[in-house]
């Protein structure tokens, strides 16, 4: 698999450099790894990597290189390939800097791609109301909804298959939701909770549902995911977000319900960060009552993203 990683991208590459195109002889010499030394190995192996890099998006043309059209020759035209000047004004990259450094992604890579798309203006935000992780398996999963492949993947000791329906970010992770094909059932699992690299099917081997929201998949409260003892919080939301959380939560959530249209409501915690993240969505909507361990992590949480120069060591 590495190899062939390798091989991929080093033919990309060199299908980009060229100025003119490149038979499959050509090709064999220039690209690492090798290709095998018979020719029909040689060609099966090179269709496969070019099928491979068509499914991913990579325009490879086919040309002639005599008159007679006998020979056919390979080439990526960088116009056909680079994303074009998009005539992003200042202002409007000064804006992107401030998404991408209020919701932060893990690695640096939505700071590479403003830098692609005309430099990092503006000042950014002054800390980060979010951080993403990005899992290895994403990259997988993301191809598998686009192309409406199945996929296999080791899920806590056991194999699964699903079809699945789209890639969702909830409570601070993330979620791949489908169709269970071995149980029959719609399911949603965590992404960083799956072994290793997940392994796709066929291209369109199936059909999503039509209407199909892969957020109703994780609706359920992922706070209380996790090993450790549930602890009660006591949440105040203001009148503006109170129907919205009352609706997400459920009516049997309510602990209190105020004059001026706040509520108070109440749920089990066991994983601490999503929590978090769920509160830090309201923004100034809501405060934490109570317990006092969780309301004091709470306030030093906030503490830490409102130094800039710390949270910033952290992406």
């Amino acid at each position: 698999m590495a190899d062939r990683l390798e091989r991929l991208l080093n033919l990309t590459a060199t299908l980009l450099d060229t100025r003119r195109p490149l038979t499959l002889e050509d090709l064999a010499e220039r690209v690492e790894p090798r290709y095998p030394h018979e020719k029909g190995a040689r060609r099966r192996q090179f269709e496969r990597d070019k099928e491979t890099l068509r499914e991913l998006g990579i325009p490879i043309r086919v040309e002639t290189i005599d008159g007679f059209g006998a020979e056919h020759a390979y080439r990526i035209h960088p116009e056909d390939y680079y994303l074009p000047d998009l005539g992003l004004t200042e202002p409007e990259r000064a804006a992107l800097h401030v998404a991408i450094t209020a919701v932060r992604l893990e690695g640096g890579a939505a700071r590479e791609g403003l830098a692609k798309l005309g430099g990092l203006t503006g000042a950014g935000a002054a800390a980060a109301l979010a951080e993403v992780s990005v899992t290895p398996a994403l990259a997988a999963l993301f191809d598998a909804v686009s192309k409406h492949a199945s996929v296999t993947f080791s899920y806590r000791g056991s194999s699964r298959c699903l079809d699945p329906y789209g890639v969702v970010l909830r409570w601070g992770h993330w979620y791949v939701v489908g169709h269970d094909i071995d149980r029959d059932a719609p399911r949603a699992f965590r992404v960083d909770r799956i072994e290793g690299e997940p392994e796709l099917g066929a291209a369109r081997s199936f059909q999503p549902p039509p209407g199909i929201d892969p957020a109703d998949f994780v609706r359920a409260d992922p706070m209380t995911y996790g090993e450790d003892q549930p602890v009660i919080a006591h949440v105040l939301v203001d009148a503006p977000r109170a129907g919205w959380v009352v609706e997400q939560l459920g009516e049997e959530t309510i602990v209190e319900r105020r004059a001026d249209g706040a509520v108070v409501v109440g749920m089990p915690v066991v994983n601490r960060a999503a929590f978090r993240s769920w509160v830090i969505d309201l923004l100034d909507h809501a405060e934490v009552l109570s317990p006092t361990e969780l309301r004091t992590e709470m306030v030093e949480w906030l503490d830490w993203l409102a130094r800039p120069d710390e949270s910033d060591a952290r992406v």
